[in-house]
C-alpha cells in the first residue's frame, strides 16, 4: 500500500467513527488503528526498542482514553502517536524536534496537498482508479461543497432535500472529512524539513572529540580565571542556600499553626519558590559545565562543589514533600495537591540528572532530551492512573467529608460514592449517582466511556 492508501484509508475510518458520536471509544478504536497500521507500514530498521516502547504506550493510552474519555489520556494518545510515527520515520530523531515539526507541518499541509504529485502516484495508476477520481470522489466533493453553501443561503433549496429519506447530515460528513483527512495527511505524509536535518547535531548528548579540549568560555576570561569564578560563585551558592534550607524547614515546621487560607497560601508560595530554586541551580550548572570545564583536570574542587549543591537541593526538594504531605493530613488529597508531588518529583529527577551529566561529562542538551522522555511519563502516569478514586477513597476516611464536591467536582469518583452511599444508606445520593451512570450508558456505542460501563445502574 502507498501513502495515499492510508490517508483515504483513515480518513474514511474517521468519518465512520464519528458521524453523529461524541468522543469516547471510537477515539480509542482509531488510536489503536493508526499504531498497528504504523507498526505494519515502518522498515524493520526502524523498529528499534524505542518504536516498540512507543507502539506499546499508543495502544495502552488508546485503551486508557476508551476507558477515561478524558484530557490526560487524550494528551497521552496524541503525544504517543505522534512520537510513533516521527520515530518510524526516522529512528535517531531526537524528540524534542517533534514539536517544530508538527507545527510547520500543520502550516504547510495546505500547500502540500495541492502538491499533488508529491503524494499521489505520478504513474501506473489503473484506469479503473482514474475514472474512479475523476468521475466520482471530485464531483461528490463539489457537489457536497456546494450543496452546503447552497442549503445555509436558502431554506426551500433545502427543503427540496430534506423531504426524502436519505438520512445523512452531508455538512457533518463533508467537516469530518476535512478534518480527517487532514489528520490522516499530517500524520502519513508529513516533512521534516532539511534545517532540522541540518542541526540534529546539537542535541547529541555527548561531546565530539574536539569539544574535550579545556578551553575558556569567553575571549575576556581565561581558563583558569573563569575556572575560580565558579569555585567562588558555587562555594558561596552553597553556603547560601544552607542559610536557605535552615530557614525554610524553620518556618514550615516550628512555626504557630495558620489558619487553613494562610497555610495553603505559603505551601504554594514555598512550593513555587523550591521549584524556581532547582530549575535556576540547574541553570546556573549547565552555565558552568557546558564545555571545557566536563574535561578540565583542575576543575575538581568545582565539580564537588556542584555535586554538594545538587545534593543540598534535594534535601530541599524532599523537605518541601513533607510538608506538602503533612498538608494533604490537615486538609486531604486533591489533584492539586498531588500537582505538587509530580512537579516536585521531576524536580528531584532533573537533580539526578544533572549529576549524571556532570559525572559523566554530557553535554547540556542531554537534560533536556532526558527530561522531555520524563514530561512524556508523567503525562502517561496522568491517563492511566484513575486519580480521582484514589482521592475519593483516600478523602472518605475523613470526617469533613463533603459528598457533593466529588460528585460533582472529582472525574470518576462514582465507584467509591456508591460503596459510601450504601454504608452511609444515603438515597439521594444513590439516585444521583445512578442517574448519572444511566445517562453514561445510554449513548451510542461508539461514543460510550468504558469506565461507566463497569458500573451498576
Amino acid at each position: 500500500m502507498k501513502t495515499h492508501h492510508y490517508i483515504f484509508l483513515t480518513t474514511a475510518l474517521f468519518v465512520v467513527l464519528f458521524y453523529e458520536q461524541d468522543m469516547g471509544l471510537n477515539f480509542g478504536i482509531l488510536g489503536i488503528v493508526y499504531a498497528l497500521v504504523t507498526m505494519f507500514k515502518t522498515t524493520e530498521q526502524n523498529k528499534t526498542k524505542t518504536f516498540y516502547m512507543l507502539f506499546a504506550t499508543s495502544i495502552l493510552s488508546s485503551l486508557a482514553f476508551a476507558w477515561y474519555s478524558d484530557f490526560p489520556s487524550f494528551l497521552a494518545v496524541i503525544s504517543s502517536l505522534f512520537l510513533l510515527s516521527y520515530r518510524s520515520k526516522n529512528r535517531k530523531m531526537k524528540i524534542l524536534f517533534l514539536i517544530p515539526v508538527f507545527i510547520v507541518n500543520s502550516f504547510t499541509s495546505v500547500c502540500r496537498i495541492f502538491n499533488f504529485d508529491g503524494w499521489l502516484p505520478k504513474a501506473n495508476i489503473s484506469k479503473l482508479w482514474q475514472k474512479t477520481l475523476a468521475f466520482i470522489l471530485i464531483p461528490f466533493l463539489l457537489l457536497s461543497v456546494f450543496f452546503g453553501i447552497y442549503s445555509a443561503g436558502s431554506d426551500h433549496f433545502a427543503a427540496l432535500f430534506t423531504d426524502y429519506e436519505l438520512d445523512i447530515n452531508l455538512w457533518e460528513v463533508f467537516c469530518l472529512s476535512v478534518l480527517g483527512f487532514f489528520i490522516a495527511f499530517n500524520y502519513w505524509n508529513f516533512a521534516v524539513e532539511r534545517l532540522i536535518y541540518k542541526t540534529h547535531y546539537i542535541l547529541d548528548n555527548d561531546f565530539k572529540k574536539e569539544a574535550r579540549i579545556p578551553q575558556a568560555t569567553y575571549s575576556f576570561l581565561d581558563l583558569d580565571t573563569e575556572r575560580i569564578s565558579g569555585v567562588i560563585s558555587l562555594f558561596l551558592l552553597n553556603i547560601l542556600l544552607v542559610f536557605f534550607i535552615i530557614t525554610y524547614n524553620y518556618e514550615q515546621f516550628y512555626e504557630v499553626k495558620k489558619s487553613p487560607v494562610q497555610l495553603s497560601e505559603e505551601t504554594h508560595e514555598r512550593v513555587n519558590a523550591v521549584i524556581m530554586s532547582i530549575i535556576m541551580s540547574i541553570l546556573v550548572i549547565m552555565f558552568y559545565f557546558k564545555s571545557g570545564f566536563n574535561f578540565d583536570p583542575k576543575a575538581k574542587l568545582m565539580k564537588l562543589l556542584a555535586k554538594i549543591w545538587i545534593f543540598m537541593n534535594a534535601v530541599l526538594v524532599l523537605s518541601a514533600a513533607v510538608k506538602n504531605y503533612e498538608y494533604i493530613v490537615y486538609y486531604a488529597f486533591t489533584y492539586k495537591r498531588l500537582g505538587v508531588f509530580a512537579f516536585l518529583l521531576l524536580s528531584l529527577i532533573g537533580l539526578v540528572l544533572t549529576y549524571i551529566k556532570i559525572q559523566k561529562k554530557k553535554r547540556n542538551a542531554f537534560l533536556f532530551n532526558m527530561m522531555a522522555w520524563c514530561f512524556y511519563g508523567t503525562v502517561l502516569a496522568c491517563s492511566y492512573i484513575n486519580w480521582g478514586s484514589f482521592i475519593t477513597s483516600q478523602n472518605m476516611k475523613r470526617k469533613d467529608f463533603e459528598v457533593n464536591y466529588y460528585l460533582e467536582s472529582v472525574n470518576f469518583s462514582e465507584k467509591e460514592l456508591l460503596k459510601y452511599a450504601e454504608e452511609k444508606n444515603d438515597k439521594k445520593l444513590k439516585m444521583d449517582l445512578h442517574k448519572k451512570i444511566t445517562n453514561e450508558k445510554s449513548k451510542a456505542f461508539l461514543s460510550k466511556v468504558l469506565y461507566y460501563q463497569t458500573l451498576k445502574d
